[in-house]
């Protein structure tokens, strides 16, 4: 069973183009004209086991918001599809990562509910810097889990236990979600992981 999935989104504001294969080897290359986007979505690909191209072009002359909206979604189209029927698949996982001194922890489950609960202070107390040229505002970052978490049909729990730079929070956040991910989607049985039958 091969385990993958190609989408193309075009809207006024963004033109995306994803190519996923969850059995692949971490392989991920990301474009997506915010340099500190591209190195946290690739950390989806790298730690989750992946093999993951994305390539982005949007409006981000007037904002970083429609690309990285986008990119969720269409990234969680690719996820849901890749899936397929979730037959065999471990369907939960959770995690504690660390950076530093940052502590994300990460519960997840292929329910087919999209359902986001996001604990996270960016600033880590203080008020969160903007990361990268051009500028990535963090708070972005709660927009793609939003979106991914719609698209892809996941309940995902993010909650920051500690931290207070900036970067490696949000890092932190986006292994966890990669590791937990790699955990879930890992194909360990034969039927679907439901007493409905379905997911």
């Amino acid at each position: 069973m091969t385990r993958t999935a190609k989408r193309v989104r075009t809207t006024k504001e963004t033109s995306i183009e994803i190519e996923i294969d969850l059995d692949g080897w971490g392989r991920a290359e990301v474009e997506t004209g915010l340099p500190f986007f591209d190195h946290m979505v690739a950390q989806l690909g790298k730690h989750g086991g992946f093999d993951l191209v994305i390539r982005a072009a949007g409006d981000l002359q007037v904002d970083a918001h429609h690309t990285v909206e986008d990119v969720g979604i269409a990234l969680g189209e690719c996820i849901r599809e890749a899936l397929g029927d979730k037959a065999g698949v471990r369907r939960f996982a959770s995690i504690d990562v660390p950076l530093d001194e940052a502590l994300i922890a990460v519960a997840l489950d292929l329910s087919g509910r999209p359902y986001l609960v996001y604990d996270v202070d960016p600033g880590g107390g203080a008020e969160a810097y903007p990361l990268g040229s051009p500028p990535f505002d963090p708070q972005l970052a709660e927009e793609f889990w939003r979106a991914l978490v719609t698209a892809a049909g996941l309940t995902l729990h993010i909650r920051m236990i500690s931290g207070r730079n900036t970067h490696h929070i949000v890092e932190a956040s986006f292994k966890g979600v990669a590791r937990a991910l790699r955990d879930a989607v890992r194909v360990e049985g034969s039927g679907v992981p439901s007493t409905k039958g379905t997911l």
